[in-house]
């Protein structure tokens, strides 16, 4: 009597040369895959029982798109089955971010920040729909020309604040003359903190006495964005900046009751 040995499946390297992701995208081009043949050539390998292809199918499936993948936070994708450890999260992110930063403008100097609006506009293309907090900084030369454009935090909402000694550094090694802060609010809503105030607040004390402007400081949300300028908060942090301190009242000795 035969015993039937079960054949475990080798994955991709037992398909037909010209039906593998990388072969197929060697040969006719990237607009000829998938999505998923796409992810599939990132991870490489996929798991037991499942190929790099299903993997990626897998991964369309649950975020529903390529952007929804990308706008994930690292622990979502850590969380998927074929993912664990890391390492393809890494090379996934990795190929998003360089998808994210060809769109942006290849020569920062080209880019001169004329008004609120402008600004508003080139903030919401980098920081609308992320799962997490982030907080960028642009500096600017006297022309409002963009000098750097920095993200100097991220992380889980409410818990991004970025030392203001790491924001006059950069200023300073920038040559900036002026800056704009700005930050998104993942949960949709474009209004301010009380922590926003505050932080906007030191960053004008801070910055004042080196002769460096803060233009504005930009929230953005899912629909909307809010401007510290525009607004006319700044200018009343500004003028809170300048007000002087109410002298401290020392404590009369209390006499003693006969």
């Amino acid at each position: 009597m035969r015993i039937g040995v079960k054949r475990q499946s080798r994955g991709i390297v037992s398909w037909p040369e010209e039906e593998r992701p990388r072969e197929r995208l060697l040969s006719r081009g990237p607009q000829a895959m998938t999505d998923a043949e796409l992810i599939a050539i990132l991870v490489r390998v996929g798991f037991q029982g499942t190929s790099a292809v299903e993997l990626g199918r897998q991964l369309l499936k649950q975020f529903g798109t390529l952007r929804a993948m990308a706008e994930a936070p690292f622990s979502a994708l850590l969380d998927v089955k074929g993912l664990k450890g890391g390492a393809k999260v890494a090379q996934l992110v990795a190929a998003m971010e360089i998808a994210r930063r060809i769109s942006l403008p290849d020569r920062r100097e080209r880019v001169q920040i004329k008004g609120t609006a402008q600004a508003a506009d080139y903030l919401r293309e980098r920081l609308r729909g992320l799962a997490e907090e982030h907080f960028r900084v642009l500096y600017l030369n006297r022309q409002n020309r963009l000098l750097d454009d920095v993200l100097l935090a991220q992380g889980a909402v409410d818990s991004v604040r970025p030392p203001l000694r790491g924001i006059i550094a950069r200023a300073l090694q920038t040559n900036a003359s002026s800056l704009i802060v700005a930050h998104n609010h993942p949960s949709g809503v474009a209004e301010p903190s009380e922590s926003d105030r505050l932080l906007t607040r030191d960053l004008i004390a801070a910055s004042r006495p080196l002769g460096l402007r803060v233009l504005d400081h930009v929230i953005v949300g899912e629909e909307t964005t809010y401007s510290f300028a525009d607004s006319g908060l700044l200018d009343e942090l500004k003028l809170e900046c300048l007000a002087p301190e109410p002298p401290v009242r020392k404590r009369r000795p209390s006499k003693d009751v006969e």
